[in-house]
């Protein structure tokens, strides 16, 4: 399996954790939404609480030159944190939600 095939099976492995985390008595599921030929993949959070609509992007992470570009990640351990656990390189993720000059002082790659 070459890297970037190994990357979206990756990706898609932790997306499959989210999507079964949902408990029967929550008001929202998750939903993946993963365009391989774009290499950009989400995870939605869609539901409804009363009248309330929740539809929010849970995490929001690009494949770019060999990268994890994470754009968005409303987690509580962080999508970096799995993909470290999951034996991605540091200097593999950038933080893309920071702007660059505050990417600098982190402990991930800069782009």
């Amino acid at each position: 399996m070459d890297s970037v095939a190994a990357d979206r099976a990756l990706i898609a492995r932790l997306f499959d954790a989210w999507e079964r985390w949902p408990r029967a008595e929550a008001k929202f599921k998750v939903v993946r939404l993963m365009d391989e030929a774009r290499d950009e993949y989400m995870l939605l959070t869609v539901g409804w609480d009363g009248t309330q609509r929740i539809h929010n992007v849970l995490v929001h992470v690009d494949l770019i030159d060999g990268k994890f570009w994470i754009q968005r990640d409303n987690t509580e351990a962080g999508f970096a944190t799995e993909l470290v656990a999951a034996g991605v390189p540091k200097e593999r993720i950038v933080l893309a939600f920071y702007p660059e000059v505050m990417r600098r002082y982190g402990e991930f790659a800069l782009h």
